[in-house]
């Protein structure tokens, strides 16, 4: 005899759980949004008051001044209309048009209309007592906020009654926006649910979905605001006018070619100096590593505009070095030549910092095992350090591109007749007050961009570098011979004494009353530039310690699954992820302003748009050094992992993550100093609450206060080298990678 089995109550328990968890977040999002929704409810409430006793007070007493004061009131761009009468109207009788002097007619009729709350209004009004209520007007207008207000005389009685209407349709769609992102919230917690009891692979769905949702908040609907701006009139009708002024203006056309010839130029320039320094310090045996590691990150932690001003006033036209010590006339830094080694030396960094953790990464097995075999010095460096480099190569030549391209504080200052196309849109905002023209050409300067990544990428993604396959070597064999050390060493020196020349400039200047015209000791820049710059210093460090560690855990995770796990859509979260970076400054702060300064996300003057635009800016770098880091380390590891039981979460925190410690730092480190030297998109985003340095330390230098910028200058990089030698503390060291060189 078969028996049925009872029917499971299993799938009902395990609903329990999440029904209760949706309960107590829309619990919460109700009190959240009822919480705004009071806040912004009583600031309306109290600018109505205020407004009604501020206008209140100034109606005059004749009634040819109010007659005056009503046609000066209605030409007036305001929210309200308002009614003044002398005496007290009585509801439902008519009064003279003569006693009533009104901004809107419907007004006057109001007054006397038998409506109970004109009644109690104007009986209100006789006890010296203000009366507020919403009505809506029988002719089908939108719904207003009436306030009755007492007039008074001389004697301070009252002597007459004040009608205010205030428009409630632009309080009422921000409320109705609360309300339905309050629900879009519950429901967007609802579909994380699901997803999590349902889903084959919960953390993955989760973790792509929040993915979007970022890229789609952060970086599409911005984009999306400026793109509109480009093709929308003042009026809101369509037009191609701006897309045809920068396609037809020769001006503009030859500014995008000087911005990939220069973009090419230094990313070339910048990815051998980046690996030239981080082949030396992390596969030589040279000596003084520490320091040479300090000189090679030293441009990108100090202001971008530094370096340009330090080479003007060394080799410019009135130069220390060009015309007071050589006597020379006549010498030009200006235009390509002088952009590109300023660029150079300030961007190299990024290429060392990316291919600094790919280098440590490499299994020098492979190294010695073709050295053994019979292959010369050349020729393993060719055939194997320099291919399982590759990934890290592109990655670099990528970033310092898309930052050359955005760049517009080194051109605007050096370019001289060299044009560029950052330094046109940057114009066009700030000069002609052209939002659009603006924003197209910079949305122009993604067409480059966007066409490298994908080349890179593609032939990429053909190629296999697995190198950590979970027995990693203990040592590195040092594959130079010592002539090749020799010329090594002599080269990166060099790099280090021109760096040091160009910081000594800004050191000495802040020890120089005026430099160029007088160059006596003085520490009066000192005590100003702390007295004007303390504030800005402090916000700096606090807005770049928040985002740091969100944008280095943030870009870990990207790189993990999008190295390591299939979905779909994936090139796509990849393209976008990507994208801010290549994303000129000027155009990161137009589209921002456009996106967040409009309910009902208010972030334009916050801290938080602040931090939100350094961890977006800077989320590609640290996905590109996981990414290359990540094609180096056999998946085999993490498959071990699962099939010992371990979930997708612990395979990221216990193998993944140390694996990627090197990357890691990397990330949190370039995160950190990109942020406290930001200029071109926090220009637009600081406010009076939340100021930058950076800004600050450009307007000094614009205004010639030199001696200024130059202690805040070397404020600054004191601060990064602190924060960052505490932040390899604190990360500490992966031992599992840890390696000693060898000399062969």
């Amino acid at each position: 005899m078969s028996v049925n089995p009872a029917p499971s109550r299993l799938p009902l328990k395990g609903l329990i759980v999440p029904l209760l968890a949706l309960a107590v977040f829309a619990a919460a999002d109700a009190w959240v949004w009822r919480t705004l929704e009071i806040a912004y409810t009583g600031a309306r409430d109290g600018r109505i008051r205020g407004t009604v006793a501020s206008i209140a007070a100034s109606v005059p007493a004749s009634q040819e001044e109010r007659i005056a004061w009503g046609k000066r009131l209605s030409g007036a761009e305001r929210d309200f209309d308002a009614a003044v009468t002398e005496g007290f109207p009585e509801a439902g009788k008519p009064s003279g048009s003569a006693s009533i002097v009104s901004t809107d007619p419907s007004l006057a009729s109001l007054m006397t209309a038998p409506i109970p709350d004109v009644a109690k209004g104007i009986e209100s009004v006789g006890y010296d007592e203000p009366y507020r209520f919403t009505h809506r007007p029988t002719d089908g207008s939108p719904e207003r906020i009436f306030v009755f207000a007492p007039l008074h005389g001389a004697a301070g009685d009252v002597t007459g009654v004040a009608l205010f209407a205030f428009r409630t349709d632009g309080s009422d769609r921000f409320v109705f926006l609360l309300r339905l992102f309050a629900l879009l919230a519950t429901a967007a917690f609802a579909a994380v649910l699901a997803i999590a009891r349902f889903s084959r692979d919960p953390a993955l769905t989760a973790v792509v979905l929040t993915l979007f949702v970022i890229v789609g908040v952060f970086t599409a609907y911005p984009l999306y605001e400026a793109g509109r701006l480009t093709l929308v009139r003042a009026d809101g009708s369509f037009t191609w006018d701006v897309w045809k002024s920068v396609f037809t203006e020769g001006r503009y056309m030859a500014a995008l070619r000087g911005s990939i010839l220069l973009g090419a130029l230094t990313a070339t320039a910048s990815t051998l100096l980046g690996f030239l320094f981080a082949f030396v310090v992390g596969r030589t045996t040279i000596g003084c590593k520490r320091l040479l590691t300090a000189a090679a990150t030293m441009p990108v932690i100090s202001p971008p505009f530094s370096l340009t001003l330090s080479v003007i006033l060394l080799f410019g036209n009135n130069g220390l070095v060009t015309k007071q010590l050589l006597g020379l006339h006549d010498v030009s830094v200006y235009g390509l030549t002088g952009l590109v080694l300023v660029q150079t030396m300030g961007m190299f960094p990024i290429a060392f910092l990316t291919l600094a953790g790919i280098l440590e990464g490499i299994d020098s097995t492979l190294e010695e095992a073709a050295m053994d075999l019979g292959a010369s010095r050349l020729r393993t460096f060719r055939t194997v350090t320099l291919p399982l480099a590759v990934p890290g190569l592109l990655s670099a030549w990528l970033l310092v591109f898309t930052n050359s391209l955005a760049d517009f504080a080194n051109p605007l200052i050096l370019a001289g007749d060299f044009h560029v196309l950052s330094v046109e849109a940057y114009i066009e905002v700030t000069g002609m007050n052209r939002l659009g023209t603006g924003a197209a050409l910079s949305i122009l300067l993604l067409l480059p961009t966007l066409t490298a990544f994908t080349a890179q990428r593609r032939w990429v993604a053909r190629k296999s570098f697995v190198t950590v396959t979970g027995k990693p070597s203990a040592r590195i064999t040092e594959i130079v011979s010592p002539g090749v050390r020799r010329i090594l060493a002599i080269a990166v020196w060099g790099v280090v004494i021109f760096l040091a020349a160009l910081y000594g400039t800004i050191i000495a200047g802040c020890f120089v009353k005026n430099w160029g015209v007088d160059y006596s000791f003085s520490l009066v820049n000192i005590r100003e530039a702390f007295e004007r710059g303390r504030d800005a210093l402090i916000d700096t460090v606090t807005l770049a310690a928040m985002a740091t560690p969100i944008a280095g855990v943030l870009s870990m995770v990207a790189a993990a699954i999008l190295t390591r796990r299939a979905f779909a859509f994936k090139r796509l979260l990849e393209y976008g992820i990507m994208t801010p970076f290549a994303l000129p400054g000027t155009l990161m702060g137009i589209s921002y302003i456009l996106a967040f300064n409009k309910p009902p996300v208010l972030l334009v003057g916050t801290a938080a748009i602040i931090v939100i635009n350094y961890v977006i800016r800077e989320l590609p770098v640290g996905v590109e050094g996981g990414v290359a880091a990540l094609r180096q380390i056999d998946p085999s590891i993490e498959e071990a992992a699962q099939n010992l039981g371990a979930d997708a979460p612990r395979v990221f925190r216990d193998i993944i993550l140390p694996l990627l410690r090197p990357a890691f730092i990397s990330s949190l480190s370039y995160t950190f100093v990109r942020s406290m030297t930001a200029v071109s998109a926090v220009i637009f985003l600081i406010s009076a609450r939340w100021y930058h340095v950076t800004v600050l330390i450009y307007n000094f230098s614009e205004n010639l206060r030199f001696g200024l910028a130059s202690v805040l200058a070397t404020a600054l990089i004191v601060i990064v080298l602190a924060a960052m030698g505490l932040m390899r503390l604190l990360v500490g060291r992966n031992r599992n990678l840890d390696k000693t060189l060898l000399s062969r």
